[in-house]
């Protein structure tokens, strides 16, 4: 199956396309990099050409309602109008747990991409995923000095390599609308988990925990971001990560 990957150079971007390579699959990586700009649409038709799936990982940094609702909702419109003309009978899409419970900028720009691929005109899955394990190595960039502030937040962490995988076990499978969600093996705290993270790291960093102001805040310290119903459990601890990480750099 050929299969087109928006966001194919990313985090869970390069992970996708390796699990497709590996079963078997032909992935296309949609990306600048490879002459497509998916908030444009240039260059789509022709990557387009011959799939018969679409998943799309794409992401965007930013905390502004505004930036992430224009950047997932042109993304989405460009995907469906050209899948449509390319014949793609399927398309795949990431999105977060608790989306629809947090009311930050960025989530509203998720919210936006789920309505507009459910109420599209290919068939459709979403899965939602929590927080993966590389999430707290994100939030160093944005300190000031040593300073990094860390925001009070409940989340089961999952390894993103198992993500990728639920991903591409979905796009061979009929269309199935809103997915089973899938989250780690354990509750922890985010600013837990960063200070883990800085110290297996052996960085000098000082971690500030901030609750964010309003509902949002509250939501994200008080389990808005965790699964309320059934979820696929995944495997990898965030210890285990950490270890693999060190594996990884003394290796």
């Amino acid at each position: 199956m050929r299969v087109a990957v928006a966001g194919g150079t990313g985090l869970i971007g390069t992970m996708v396309v390796a699990e497709l390579t590996a079963a078997g699959h032909a992935p296309v990586v949609l990306s600048r990099s490879r002459g497509v700009d998916l908030t444009t649409g240039r260059g789509l038709a022709a990557a387009l050409a011959g799939c018969d799936a679409v998943v799309d990982v794409t992401n965007v940094t930013t905390m502004s309602r505004k930036v992430s609702v224009d950047f997932f909702g042109a993304v989405a419109r460009n995907l469906l109008a050209a899948g449509v003309a390319a014949g793609v009978d399927h398309v795949v899409v990431l999105s977060i747990v608790g989306v629809d419970e947090v009311d930050l900028g960025y989530y509203l720009g998720k919210r936006e991409q789920e309505d507009l691929v459910a109420n599209g005109p290919l068939p459709w899955t979403v899965l939602r995923a929590t927080q993966f394990h590389e999430f707290p190595e994100s939030l160093l960039g944005s300190g000031v000095g040593p300073f990094v502030p860390v925001p009070r937040m409940r989340s089961r962490p999952v390894a993103g390599i198992e993500v990728a995988r639920a991903l591409v076990d979905l796009v061979e499978k009929p269309a199935v609308g809103h997915a089973r969600p899938i989250a780690g093996p354990e509750e922890l705290w985010m600013a837990d988990m960063a200070r883990r993270y800085v110290r297996a790291r052996g960085l000098r960093r000082v971690l500030v925990p901030i609750r964010l102001p309003g509902a949002a805040g509250r939501a994200m310290a008080t389990g808005g971001l965790l699964p309320t119903g059934p979820f696929t459990q995944g495997v990898q601890t965030f210890a285990e990560h950490l270890e693999r990480l060190a594996a990884a750099r003394s290796a």
